[in-house]
């Protein structure tokens, strides 16, 4: 019998535009944002992640927040950041916000916490670059025990220090499914490993199959470290529309002009549409009909062996009009079929 496989879907809130061509403001953004999500549980989809930045083209930085509105209008869906930037801000005040949605939503709430792929949360907050290492290894520590639930005594050099102390609200289970968020070092796993966290890669880009090594060294880390098995799962950009030479025309200039901003931010060359392509036929880039997107997505969930693919579904200012049609497409038939191929495939491995 297969393993069971979770589909989820993840935004970073990207600022989208009108049929003019203007971005919208922040607010409606986040509004369709929430219409988003209630549309994804209605076709089928277990999860929602929502993204935190702090910069002008992405329009939510509480993650959290818009997390609850969608509580208030779902009763299914499992809900979730993607990722919250732990480096950034405070273990204590983290876990509180996610146990109070964990509250509101009736135990759906989960956490992915990273490092984050900006770094504008950095002088926001008043956090000095220079410790990029220490504050993420420091409060991850911290938050392992936040999540027993228990009083928590810890000290280091990044935050006061805790004794005995008890936070509050507890939660019903007892703790909060968190996953570590991870772009693809060695090191990064190994730490997920350490603290039993489950494993989500982000996978932005060549083939998917090159992380195998990293899921066989999580494994192999957990067992060391003397955890059972953890989930693993992948996160990765993508786009569905009616066919494939639809969804990639509709998705390009818009990826095209993300890419080129933030290419220009850190150094790199401008992509093309050959690249894009490529992308689109080999590698990390799931764009296309729906059955094309569905053979990719279950190759990469029976090769990797994952429990969860997560489709991150927004790019730059694609119209909220043209996401809601992908995620209807991905509710609706990418998921059904993806289950069926990976039951004819016989069973993943975990």
């Amino acid at each position: 019998m297969a393993q069971h496989v979770e589909f989820g879907l993840d935004t970073f809130g990207d600022v989208t535009a009108d049929e003019a061509g203007e971005p919208l403001p922040y607010p409606q953004v986040i509004r369709n944002l929430v219409d988003e999500a209630v549309l994804a549980e209605s076709v089928g989809v277990d999860f929602i992640g929502i993204g935190e930045h702090h910069r002008e083209d992405f329009a939510v930085s509480s993650p959290e927040t818009v997390l609850a509105a969608i509580a208030g209008r779902t009763s299914r869906i499992r809900l979730g950041s993607a990722v919250t930037v732990l480096s950034s801000d405070d273990p204590v005040r983290v876990f509180q916000r996610f146990a109070t949605l964990d509250a509101v939503s009736s135990g759906r709430a989960e956490i992915i916490l990273g490092r984050g792929s900006f770094t504008e949360s950095f002088p926001l907050f008043g956090y000095d670059l220079t410790q990029y290492e220490l504050l993420f290894e420091e409060k991850l520590e911290l938050f392992s025990e936040l999540l027993t639930e228990a009083p928590v005594t810890w000290s280091g050099q990044t935050r006061a220090a805790l004794v005995n102390q008890q936070v509050y609200p507890k939660t019903k289970s007892g703790s909060i499914k968190t996953w570590i968020g991870v772009g693809g070092s060695p090191e990064s796993v190994v730490r997920a490993a350490k603290y039993g966290f489950p494993l989500m890669l982000a996978i932005i880009g060549g083939d998917a199959m090159r992380f195998a090594p990293y899921v066989d060294l999580y494994h192999r880390a957990l067992k060391q470290f003397g955890f059972d098995q953890r989930p693993v799962g992948v996160h990765s950009p993508g786009y569905i529309a009616a066919s494939d030479e639809q969804a990639r025309d509709e998705l390009w200039p818009h990826h095209e002009a993300m890419f080129s901003r933030i290419g220009r931010e850190r150094g790199w060359g401008p992509t093309s549409r050959g690249q894009f392509e490529s992308e689109a036929a080999s590698g990390s880039l799931y764009v296309g009909s729906p059955e094309t997107v569905a053979q990719k997505v279950a190759a990469t969930v029976r090769g990797l062996g994952i429990s969860r693919f997560d489709l991150k579904y927004s790019t730059g200012t694609l119209a909220h009009e043209k996401l809601m049609e992908s995620i209807r497409l991905y509710g609706e038939i990418v998921i059904p079929r993806v289950r069926e191929l990976l039951a004819e495939g016989g069973p993943t491995s975990s």
